[in-house]
């Protein structure tokens, strides 16, 4: 009976789609979205709603800018009754006059955007939508409320609750394995055969968040190297015909990459679930792991040394330049320059080592001189250090870090 169910419904829904497209031919798709957000019928909603972003997704730039600008000025919240209704509640606060407020606050943007939701493959046509806005938005700073709402959403959309930890490994959809390849952001992916070295081996791991809307979909993965002993070179982890060992002969397990796959998804945080769902799951698996770390990139090492006003001098050693460059280099608001350090230090872990050499890649190069750096995730200190670093700013460091550091402050 279902199987019939739903061959019924896809039917009638193909025909009642094609019907409504012919009512609606010729209106713009801003008159669209003014029908959707005034249909209360599931079947035209939806329909309406596959109509819009179909013909959102053919838009050349212009147009979607044009579309853009409508959703920002012409579905925004009226001020005059977010006043108004504030002040009815202020005076009489209930039920009722809460909810009046309520809903003043909220732009018809946001419920439009649940209305294209709701249709199959919406949540990945939006997202895709939020990246052709962030695109823009550099060029078009008034479109940042809707961006605002956009991402208002997504965290409630894409909240943990709903990820799914999902292993990639050699057996996995080639669909899934070619997008690991495309969005590996840190240590370029060159070939399948440089894949299968990742992701096939007793000891390597690959694991990637998946969202029930986007199955098909990794929205970030890391990938991670079961060792003996914490790694001091990328080179030696991806080395083509390495001897593999045991997953059970491993004492540490190294993350060694992490990489958004969706832009329009920007802002939007997976990375810090991600390592402590892996730890907690290699930890249950693997019990002989003593060490969790990373060998993590520098990116903007070098750029800070050419803004560098001379606290370092070409002499100085480049793990010791790295080691400051963590320790010291600051933004303007108090917190490292290093995104990577940003990343890592506020979900725990602290700076234990750095490497030179590490990384003779070009693109290594040019980003630290082929320094790296390894993180270290101590589950006994992760959430003391969390807590120092969001409340001190503190930059927890191993011993042999700072001491490396302090051989820079002494000569400056």
């Amino acid at each position: 009976m279902s199987f019939f169910a739903g061959l019924f419904a896809s039917v009638f829904d193909r025909r009642y789609r094609k019907a409504i497209s012919y009512e609606v031919e010729g209106q713009t798709i801003e008159a669209l979205c003014e029908n959707l957000l005034g249909n209360h019928g599931e079947v035209s909603g939806s329909t309406l709603a596959r109509l819009i972003l179909d013909r959102f997704a053919a838009m050349d730039s212009d147009e979607k800018l044009s579309f853009f600008q409508f959703m920002t000025h012409g579905l925004e919240i009226d001020a005059d009754a977010v006043v108004d209704t504030l002040n009815t509640y202020r005076d009489a606060p209930s039920k009722s006059s809460y909810r009046a407020f309520a809903a003043a606050c909220e732009p018809k943007r946001q419920e439009l955007t649940r209305r294209l939701n709701q249709v199959e493959g919406g949540t990945g046509q939006l997202v895709a939508m939020r990246k052709d806005l962030l695109n823009l938005l550099r060029d078009h700073p008034l479109l940042e409320p809707l961006d605002v709402d956009f991402q208002h959403l997504f965290a409630s959309w894409f909240n943990r609750g709903f990820l799914v930890l999902r292993p990639i490994n050699w057996s996995s959809p080639a669909e899934i394995l070619e997008q690991i390849i495309a969005y590996e952001a840190v240590h370029a992916i060159d070939s399948w055969d440089d894949l299968r070295r990742r992701v096939q081996p007793r000891d390597r791991r690959c694991f990637g968040f998946f969202h029930p809307a986007m199955a098909g979909e990794p929205l970030i993965f890391v990938e991670v190297a079961l060792t003996k002993g914490i790694p001091n070179s990328v080179q030696a982890l991806l080395a083509d015909g390495r001897d593999a060992i045991d997953a059970e002969d491993a004492d540490t397990a190294v993350f060694y990459s992490i990489s958004n796959c969706q832009a329009g998804l920007a802002g939007i945080s997976f990375g810090n679930s991600l390592i402590k769902q892996v730890v907690a799951d290699l930890s249950r698996d693997l019990p002989g792991l003593k060490h969790f770390v990373t060998l993590s990139p520098i990116p903007s090492l070098n750029k800070w040394l050419e803004r560098s006003t001379g606290d370092v001098s070409p002499n100085d050693a480049p793990q010791a330049v790295a080691a400051h460059y963590l320790l010291e280099a600051k933004r303007p608001d108090g917190m490292p320059f290093d995104p990577v350090a940003r990343f890592h230090l506020g979900n725990g872990a602290l700076v234990h080592a750095v490497h030179a050499d590490a990384d003779l890649s070009a693109n290594g190069m040019a980003q630290s001189n082929g320094t790296m750096v390894n993180y270290l995730y101590d589950l006994s200190q992760i959430s003391i250090n969390h807590e120092q670093f969001v409340t001190e700013k503190t930059v927890v460091a191993s011993a042999d870090v700072r001491a490396l550091s302090a051989t820079i402050a002494s000569e400056a």
